[in-house]
This record gives structure tokens, C-alpha cells and sequence, in this order.
């Protein structure tokens, strides 16, 4: 780790001291971040390397759980930041920043720099392109990019091509912070380390997938980013889709970098193209609307007054391969719903023959696995039982395993784990060019539509329900449901207040 530096651009924004500093005090307490390291911070707000210590310790006091906190260690962390006040945006910065990280570094070619672009989304383009300029991208360098990579196809492919002409493949760290989740990786865990579930994991054995990822809060200041963004690129594009691969992917041959990327990027490349039926009867998109004392999307700060940017999507998608095909995956994302939660759920096939009845007459239902990536994160299988007394009345209950039974939750810091990984050399967790490009492919053409058809449908939905009643319709052709999330797991109340 010697004479190692890593640099953030945008070093005085929001994201870096919520998620950043705390995660990399994170790295610095657990020993990860040995020997003489350094960090750079890039920004325009004026700070010396004294005021910008004094700032970020402060941060770390409020952004860091306060179990966690140690006044000595946080000291000793915050001992490591620099600064230099620049604008990432203008090329003559750079030879100020390289001449810094001469003097942090000692080498007159610094090598082992690690770039974290914190910056908005229309720098990403620009950054690389100045850092080659200043022969600051050496092959030992690496770079991470923070979501989302693109607007569309054609953005995210045009800066594939700087990217790549600045940076080998390999020095690309294309993060989402979802991959860092301790439980989204217990979902290839659950998967591949379990025999039992592997020969029943195909379209004999399951009617249909659901993934939701929800959240119970607004936009909370960030009109300005979600106008130019909207569920899908905020949400669907990355989050939802990698949920998906990941539920959907063949095992890999070996566990290591290549493979289970590869097997990622299949998934991307076997998604049904999406059709004129699917655009209109497969995709439903809403925005939420005023209720009691929750705002509505067009009352919020920087959004225009009649804004057709969507705070929800659900839609039914399909994976043309010989494992997935006729078997439908339903993915929804929103704004202001009533509790946050990302989950996948399974719905197995009903049994052939059916023998039994349930308390409401009807057959007992079929089994479904949950696997919890938030709140309350776990994994539930739900069985038909006989319910005790004369007769076979079958009742559905719960197998379940939640972390909280093992008197906590699954430790460690999505950016952290991230962080440590890219450092590391480690592009596992990190998405590839090919898969951005794509998930962009399968995706972009729903944006066209919507800007193409002005007037395809948008959805209200009151602040704090589940969403257009529309998307409850969507699903019905194939017999199925949304389920609830509130009554997937136990000890969900402070969760699910409904």
C-alpha cells in the first residue's frame, strides 16, 4: 500500500461525505488501508488541507454509527486527506493535481493512484480525457464510476470508447453500491451453495419471478438529478436488472472475476426484446401524487409543473433461453411507497394434483421463496401444512431464516466492501462494458417510445400506496400477483405500517 493515493473528484458533494469517508474510516479502523496512504480530495469549494480535515470529521461524527465512532482512529484517518481546490471540469487543474500526488507520492510518475469520480454525471466523460492528458492513467491506475454509466445507448456506448482509450478494461470500475450488499451476494450463495434448490430452478418448476426494489420517501432534494433521470435509468437499467441476473444466471464454471461476469452479460443478451404490445400492456410507469401531508412529484423543489418523469415503473420482461423461456420476471421501483424494501420473490408452480383444501375453501397455494436483500434481510420458504384436528385442511406458513436471529444484521459497508475490492483488483462486484451496453440495448428503446408518444400513458398514484392500480392489472393475464412485502417475513410492523 506504500506511496498508494486514491483522489476524488467531487470531494466537497453529498455523496462523499455520507457514503465515502465513512466507508473508507471503515477500511482505515479494520486495517484494510495500511503503510503511507493518501487521499486527495478534488473540488471547487476553497478548503486547506487543514479546513477539509476539520469538515470531513466533523461529517464523520454524524454519518458514522456512533458504535463505531473512535475519536483517536477518526483522527488518525482524517490525518491522511489532502486537498486541492480545482474544477474537475477544466484541463488546467490537472497539472496542479499531478504535481500534488508527486509531493504525496514521492514518485515522479505516480503509479498506484486510484481516481473516484463523486463528480455529476456530465464530467464522466470529461475526467478520463484530462487525466491522460496529464499522463495520469498508468497502467497500475484505476478509475471507479459511479451510476449511471449513460443516459442511453448511445451515451453509455460513447463513453465505453473513452473510457477505453484512456484506461484498460481492467482498470474500469463501473460500481453500484447494490453489489456491495452482504445479502444481494447471499442470493449466489443461496443459489449455488445448496443442492436442492438447483434442479427445481428453471421454468418446470417455476411460474414466475417478481423483484421489487421500493422505497417509502421522495426525491428529497434532488429534483434537478431525478427530472433528467427517472426510475428507470435511476433504478431499472442497474439495480433491478442485476437482481434479475442474478437470479436468473447459469452457475459459473469457477467463482473468480471472469466467469460470473460472463454468465451476468448472458442473462443482459438473452432478455426478450421488448415489442409494440410490451410498450403499451407490459410496461406501466406512474408518478405519485399529493396526499395528506405528503407532496406531490410536481409539487416537489426543481421539478417542472407538468413533469412526465416517472417515479414508478413495473413491467414484465422474459429471458429467451432454455432455462427462463415463457416464464415471466416482473420488476417494479417507486417513490413515496409505503415501506422500503427489495426483495426477490419465487413462485413456484402449483402441485399437479391437487388433494387438499384451505380454511377459505379454495386449494392450498403454491410455494414461494422470498430472499430479503432490506430491510429485516433473510430468506422465507412458504409450505402447506395440515392444520391440527379431524380433516386435511391445509394452512401456508413460514420456514424462515432472517439475520436479526443471529443477533444482527449482516455486517459490513456496501462501499467499503466495494472499495476494498477495487483497490484490491478485485472487478468482480463491478459491471463490465459489455454487460452496460446491454442492459442500455434492452432498455433504451422503452425511452424512445416515451418520447416518441407523448401521450402514452402516466399514472398518478397517491404518496404512500403501492402504485398505479394498472400495473395490479399487468400481471393478471398470467394469473399472478404482487405480493405483499409486509407479510413476507417476521417481525416487520416498523417496516410495514399499512
Amino acid at each position: 500500500m506504500n506511496n498508494f493515493a486514491m483522489i476524488i473528484l467531487g470531494a466537497s458533494g453529498d455523496l462523499t461525505k455520507r457514503k465515502l469517508m465513512p466507508a473508507l474510516y471503515s477500511l482505515h479502523k479494520d486495517g484494510r488501508l495500511t503503510g503511507g496512504y493518501s487521499i486527495l480530495g478534488i473540488g471547487r469549494t476553497p478548503y486547506s488541507d487543514e479546513d477539509y480535515r476539520s469538515y470531513i470529521l466533523a461529517e464523520l461524527r454524524q454519518f458514522v454509527k456512533s458504535e463505531e465512532q473512535s475519536e483517536e482512529l477518526m483522527s488518525s484517518f482524517v490525518s491522511h486527506l489532502y486537498y486541492l481546490s480545482m474544477d474537475p471540469a477544466e484541463a488546467e487543474g490537472y497539472a496542479l493535481m499531478r504535481q500534488r500526488l508527486v509531493d504525496l507520492t514521492g514518485d515522479e510518475q505516480p503509479d498506484n493512484l486510484l481516481f473516484y469520480l463523486a463528480t455529476p454525471p456530465s464530467l464522466y466523460g470529461v475526467v478520463p480525457l484530462h487525466l491522460k492528458k496529464a499522463k495520469l492513467n498508468s497502467p497500475h491506475s484505476r478509475i471507479i464510476v459511479e451510476k449511471p454509466f449513460g443516459y442511453d445507448l448511445k451515451s453509455a456506448q460513447e463513453l465505453n470508447k473513452i473510457y477505453v482509450s484512456v484506461f484498460a478494461e481492467h482498470q474500469i470500475y463501473r460500481i453500484d453500491h447494490f453489489l456491495g450488499k452482504e445479502t444481494v451476494q447471499n442470493v449466489l450463495a443461496f443459489r449455488f451453495a445448496n443442492g436442492i434448490f438447483e434442479p427445481l430452478w428453471n421454468r418446470n418448476y417455476i411460474d414466475y419471478v417478481e423483484v421489487t426494489a421500493v422505497e417509502n420517501l421522495g426525491i428529497e432534494q434532488r429534483g434537478g438529478f431525478y427530472e433528467n433521470a427517472g426510475a428507470l435509468r435511476d433504478m431499472v437499467q442497474n439495480h433491478l436488472i442485476q437482481l434479475v441476473a442474478l437470479t436468473a444466471m447459469e452457475p459459473p464454471a469457477v467463482f473468480n472475476a471472469d466467469t460470473f461476469r460472463n454468465e451476468v452479460a448472458k442473462v443482459y443478451e438473452s432478455l426478450t426484446p421488448l415489442t409494440e404490445v410490451d410498450f403499451n400492456e407490459h410496461i406501466v410507469r406512474g408518478q405519485y401524487t399529493e396526499s395528506g401531508s405528503k407532496k406531490g412529484y410536481r409539487e416537489e423543489k426543481g421539478v417542472a409543473p407538468d413533469s412526465r418523469t416517472e417515479t414508478y415503473i413495473a413491467m414484465k420482461l422474459g429471458i429467451s433461453n432454455w432455462r427462463w423461456s415463457g416464464v415471466p420476471f416482473y420488476i417494479r421501483t417507486g417513490k413515496q411507497m409505503p415501506t422500503k424494501v427489495t426483495e426477490i420473490v419465487v413462485h413456484f408452480r402449483e402441485t399437479p394434483h391437487q388433494m387438499f383444501h384451505s380454511a377459505e375453501g379454495k386449494y392450498p397455494r403454491a410455494n414461494k421463496l422470498i430472499m430479503r436483500v432490506q430491510p429485516n434481510e433473510g430468506v422465507v420458504l412458504k409450505i402447506g401444512m395440515k392444520v391440527p384436528g379431524a380433516g386435511f385442511e391445509v394452512k401456508q406458513v413460514m420456514m424462515d431464516f432472517s439475520y436479526d436471529q443471529l443477533g444482527g444484521l449482516p455486517g459490513g459497508d456496501a462501499y467499503a466492501r466495494l472499495i476494498d475490492d477495487c483497490i484490491q483488483g478485485d472487478p468482480t462486484l463491478f459491471t463490465r462494458s459489455d454487460a452496460v451496453e446491454a442492459s442500455w440495448r434492452f432498455f433504451d428503446p422503452i425511452l424512445r417510445f416515451w418520447k416518441n408518444n407523448q401521450d402514452a400513458p402516466l399514472y398518478g398514484y397517491p404518496a404512500g400506496t403501492w402504485g398505479p392500480l394498472e400495473s395490479e392489472a399487468m400481471m393478471q393475464e398470467h394469473g399472478a400477483e404482487w405480493t405483499n412485502p409486509c407479510k413476507n417475513l417476521t417481525n416487520t410492523d416498523q417496516y410495514c405500517e399499512l
